[in-house]
């Protein structure tokens, strides 16, 4: 059996990629931000093409995110930041409330959200996913981009399509 595979396309031309950075633990997130941008360069996103905003906290990603993709203007978002354990609950709270809120805004604005997000008991676990995870991110958002626009044109029935009227 013969079946249609999509390959993964890392192409970052003409892509526009929004991300939003908590400053909370600012080093960590700055340090994710560069890894992230060069990576994003290297994939061939244009600066020109590339908001990066911050924010707060980690809690306050998923609104930045919700107000960009209201725009229409992007292909793809980036959410950057890291949530450190400390002594109390609070940590799981932050977590858990900012990845459901990433992923809820993804999938409400149907946009890719490379969650880049750290969540580790110590900084130094997060200086050490600093450089991969920035870059990971990165990947992920040129990736989806591009699987998303391929899944939506794969949609829309070629000019003569006897089946085009099951699209209308």
């Amino acid at each position: 059996m013969e079946i249609n595979q999509y390959q993964p396309d890392l192409d970052g031309n003409d892509l526009s990629i929004g991300i939003v950075q908590s400053r909370f633990n600012e080093a960590v997130g700055n340090s994710l931000t560069d890894a992230c941008l060069e990576e994003l360069e290297r994939l061939g996103v244009e600066s020109e093409n590339v908001l990066c905003i911050t924010v707060p906290g980690a809690l306050e990603i998923p609104y930045a995110l919700q107000k960009l993709a209201v725009s229409g203007e992007f292909d793809a978002f980036i959410a950057l930041g890291t949530v450190i354990r400390g002594e109390t609950y609070h940590f799981e709270i932050v977590s858990n409330q900012s990845s459901a809120g990433i992923q809820q805004v993804a999938l409400e604005f149907q946009i890719p959200i490379a969650n880049g997000v750290l969540t580790t008991d110590t900084e130094e676990q997060a200086i050490a996913r600093i450089a991969e995870k920035g870059r990971d991110v990165a990947r992920v958002a040129v990736e989806m981009a591009n699987l998303s626009t391929a899944i939506d044109l794969s949609l829309i029935p070629e000019e003569g399509d006897e089946d085009e009227e099951d699209f209308e």
